[in-house]
């Protein structure tokens, strides 16, 4: 009972890549970077989204939504992971622990379930053109708004409280990069198979339904395009749709690398870097994959900075 209630008391050690001091001075740069990026990328997305009324559309209140989930997603990781990187005392709280494991998975989550509905989105927009406003009303896309949070809400208290339930045995030492149940999971010192097959059925819920979803999306909409006479709407279907395909294959196949094998056979340093990618590098790709080709963004974001000029001068 003493040694259960050790890892509590005292927290923590967060390796991280300690193990590797240049490696950890470089990616240390290379993180904050990345984060700074990220954060500045996904908030003018929001700004741009919500001042232009061009934008004022399912497809950008979705994106919208995405900016915000991407920004808390990043920021429940970075920060705490920079924090550590930049000292020699790897220790976090228990409680700190605690707060990371319940507010990433739940925004992790609502992620999975967000892209789905971003790729039903872009279905009923090529392929249902005539009845798209009718199909995607704003009432319905509140529902899925909702529908995306609450999801990721409901399964972080399930999966976190369910494996914060498991005796740690004094075990202190997580060799990740923050709280990640895989990796608590791996800490324990009991059969872990409930919280295991547990695990699988949430992710093949949030990683192998919201995937097949999108990929009967996109098979419909390539159907679709294909069919279509004029070749520059085959090259804007085409533009506007891979976009959010590269997205959706970078994050899905990180995670389902992640969770859809037994917690304690992933190799360690391979599942560091590819905790990385998604909760790093994937909000970042956000912002430059919806501004780099997409001219409805680029041309919101010049007239607000010209606008923000002409005031500026006036003044």
């Amino acid at each position: 009972m003493e040694e259960s209630s050790n890892s509590s008391e005292k927290g923590f050690l967060l390796l991280g890549f300690s193990d590797q001091p240049q490696l950890e001075r470089i990616l240390f740069v290379i993180i904050l970077f990345v984060y700074i990026l990220s954060l500045l990328g996904n908030t003018a997305i929001i700004l741009v989204s919500c001042l232009d009324p061009k934008l004022h559309t399912p497809m950008y209140f979705f994106l919208c939504n995405l900016s915000c989930v991407d920004i808390c997603f990043t920021t429940s990781v970075a920060p705490q992971l920079l924090v550590t990187m930049s000292r020699k005392d790897k220790n976090m709280s228990y409680g700190a622990c605690v707060a990371q494991l319940y507010v990433a998975m739940g925004l992790g989550s609502s992620e999975c379930v967000l892209l789905a509905v971003m790729a039903y989105d872009r279905y009923a927009a090529v392929c249902q053109p005539l009845r798209y406003t009718t199909i995607m009303h704003p009432q319905l896309c509140s529902s899925l708004a909702s529908t995306e949070w609450l999801g990721g809400l409901i399964t972080s208290l399930i999966q976190c409280s369910l494996t914060l339930q498991l005796p740690l045995c004094g075990h202190r030492k997580l060799d990740h990069i923050f709280c990640e149940v895989p990796v608590l999971i791996r800490l324990a010192c009991v059969d872990t198979t409930f919280n295991e097959v547990e695990l699988f059925v949430a992710s093949v819920i949030f990683l192998i339904v919201p995937v097949s979803l999108i990929l009967a999306s996109y098979g419909c909409i390539t159907q679709t395009v294909l069919r279509m006479k004029s070749a520059a709407g085959r090259r804007k279907a085409f533009g506007t749709c891979s976009s959010h395909l590269a997205m959706v294959i970078i994050f899905y196949g990180t995670i389902i690398f992640m969770y859809l094998q037994p917690a304690k056979s992933s190799s360690k340093i391979r599942g560091k870097f590819v905790s990385l990618s998604y909760t790093i590098v994937t909000p970042l790709l956000n912002p430059i994959i919806y501004t780099l080709r997409n001219k409805d963004v680029k041309g919101a974001v010049r007239t607000l900075v010209m606008g923000n000029a002409l005031v500026s001068e006036r003044a």
